[in-house]
């Protein structure tokens, strides 16, 4: 199933979407209720053109946990070492965005703004000192998102705090997948572009540290709570590591695409 949430006339409402319609479904409780008790394929009479749909990020996250260097040649086109366990980094949730909405940020803060395609998955269930063999249970479903990154900011700057959670550097959406629907998460392909230029191309097969490893790392160190997002690292690919570097700029448009999820867009905005 593939859950959206929507604004309409103000509101945000639940969803389902199917092919190129958004069904408003009899979902009360909200997102978290859904995780709490199950989904039930409820939904009502009630339906929207997706193109005419206003698109909010799926999930509201009360952590955002990023994993820096996952795939070994995106730290080989960095020149960075491979690390010996996941390396962890956090957003906060006012840089997350959905599909559609702007990316922006002050010229006077970063100039080097650079993208990141990943895979993001969703905790359904509370989860502390998971094993990797039980791991998949509390998975809710999969997003995609854009880990955008001021490389300014952290090559200057010993912790990437400033340099991942400035506001709207993390798009997510424009759905979430639930886990039945994608048995092997480390079976889909990824594809970012810039103005339509392939810039990422990859699969998520690629992960040094794969999911359930992920989530049992993360739950030893901290509770997961349902609603929470891992995003599991970008391949090869970043304008950071171009020669020379590209960044991006105002009016670029970001697409990052994941097979079985779908497409989130973003259009970029310098901000002076």
């Amino acid at each position: 199933m593939k859950i959206v949430t929507y604004n309409r006339d103000g509101k945000s409402y639940l969803g389902r979407l199917e092919a190129d319609q958004v069904h408003l479904a009899n979902w009360q409780e909200g997102l978290l209720g859904l995780m709490q008790r199950g989904i039930k394929p409820e939904r009502t009479s009630v339906h929207y053109p997706l193109a005419e749909t206003k698109l909010e990020s799926p999930v509201r996250p009360g952590k955002i946990i990023g994993v820096g260097r996952n795939y070994a040649a995106h730290a080989a086109e960095l020149d960075h070492d491979l690390p010996q366990s996941p390396l962890l980094f956090a957003k906060f949730i006012n840089s997350v965005i959905g599909h559609g909405d702007t990316i922006r940020w002050n010229s006077a803060t970063t100039s080097e703004v650079d993208w990141e395609g990943e895979l993001a998955v969703v905790i359904g269930t509370r989860a502390r000192n998971v094993s990797e063999a039980d791991a998949y249970k509390y998975v809710f479903g999969y997003t995609v998102a854009n880990d955008v990154s001021a490389r300014d900011l952290q090559n200057a700057e010993p912790q990437w705090l400033r340099a991942k959670g400035l506001d709207t550097f993390c798009p997510l959406g424009p759905c979430i997948v639930t886990r039945d629907e994608i048995p092997d998460p480390h079976a889909l392909n990824i594809t970012t572009k810039v103005n339509d230029q392939v810039m990422q191309e990859s699969s998520t097969g690629l992960m040094m540290f794969k999911i359930p490893t992920l989530i049992s790392f993360c739950s030893h160190a901290f509770t997961l709570e349902p609603g929470d997002v891992i995003l599991t690292g970008t391949p090869a690919g970043v304008g950071s590591g171009m020669k020379p570097p590209r960044f991006l700029k105002d009016g670029d448009v970001v697409s990052v695409t994941i097979d079985a999820i779908g497409t989130l867009t973003n259009t970029c905005q310098v901000e002076d």
